[in-house]
């Protein structure tokens, strides 16, 4: 019988983790996690609390550890209240010790990492997707251009979020899938979204890490109910935040965006012809725009008109 994590209690919950491990179901892929850091705990049941949770001898396909940073160095951390944390998959450590307030962010970017070194039975592409009446909308873009604060905003707006940061494109289906992740937003964007949507449910902002101050914005839960349904591409939109700009779109050459989509996909490379032609189809059946926005209410009016558009 399927159990959600938020039933397990967050001392539950903390047992797991600085035990077995915790079995998180994501669909399409299944994470096993552990961590010392309290916080961890804390984070998952503000932002997982509808996913499901499996037995400890589940299948995952990644394992997945954050764990304060041990030696005398981070004894001395402690003592001045820096205390540093490590990321590490399958038992090897990866990425630099950071401050352990990022711990949770850190699963965050490992879960990113996992996916992309090891899912290539998916095109994946770093966009997120949104889906309106059955036709998915893909926001590929380089970082700073808004992406994440639309994202947000339209999930809360009716939208279906699939994904703020990894799109995942069966060729064979045609279809794009998502893990209803938390989306991540960053500096300003933070109150911008906490004004827009208040009784969205956040994560307290970490400050002072090398994206600046970050929080993460739980998926709306229809999005995390439907997580495992793909949808088809109707839209590629490519948005760029202009302070005081007017909400417009623009056609985009289906070139330019084949071009800027496998500039943003993280195995292109190893898909080889299959990548190019499986990108072609997803830009040949998608209209493709460039969106220039200033004020969500604005972004969230051109976007609805979109999808009333037959």
């Amino acid at each position: 019988m399927s159990q959600r994590l938020a039933s397990l209690g967050e001392a539950e919950l903390r047992r797991r983790l600085r035990g077995a491990g915790l079995t998180l179901q994501l669909p399409p892929f299944v994470a096993r996690l552990t961590s010392d850091v309290p916080r961890v705990a804390a984070d998952l049941q503000r932002l997982y609390g509808d996913f499901e949770v499996g037995a400890d001898d589940d299948f995952a396909d990644f394992h997945l550890a954050v764990s304060y940073d041990r030696g005398w160095h981070a004894w001395w951390r402690r003592l001045s209240g820096r205390r540093q944390a490590r990321f590490s998959t399958d038992g090897l450590a990866a990425f630099t010790t950071l401050r352990a307030t990022q711990a949770f962010h850190m699963i965050e970017w490992g879960l990113n990492w996992a996916v992309t070194a090891h899912a290539h039975h998916y095109v994946v592409y770093h966009a997120a997707v949104l889906e309106r009446g059955g036709r998915a909308v893909v926001l590929p873009a380089p970082p700073g251009s808004g992406k994440s604060t639309l994202t947000a905003a339209l999930a809360q707006r009716g939208w279906r979020l699939l994904s703020d940061e990894l799109a995942l494109l069966d060729a064979r289906e045609g279809l794009i899938y998502g893990l209803a992740r938390p989306v991540n937003l960053k500096n300003q964007a933070i109150a911008v979204m906490r004004a827009f949507a208040p009784d969205a449910v956040m994560t307290e902002p970490v400050p002072d890490t090398l994206k600046g101050t970050l929080s993460l914005m739980k998926a709306p839960g229809d999005a995390i109910a439907r997580v495992r349904e793909g949808a088809r591409a109707a839209w590629v939109v490519v948005p760029s935040y202009e302070p005081g700009a007017e909400a417009r779109l623009e056609p985009l050459p289906k070139a330019q965006a084949h071009l800027l989509l496998a500039d943003q996909a993280f195995n292109y490379d190893i898909h080889g012809v299959d990548g190019f032609e499986a990108t072609a189809d997803l830009v040949d059946q998608s209209a493709c725009w460039a969106f220039t926005y200033s004020s969500l209410d604005d972004a969230i009016r051109v976007f609805d008109e979109l999808a009333a558009a037959p």
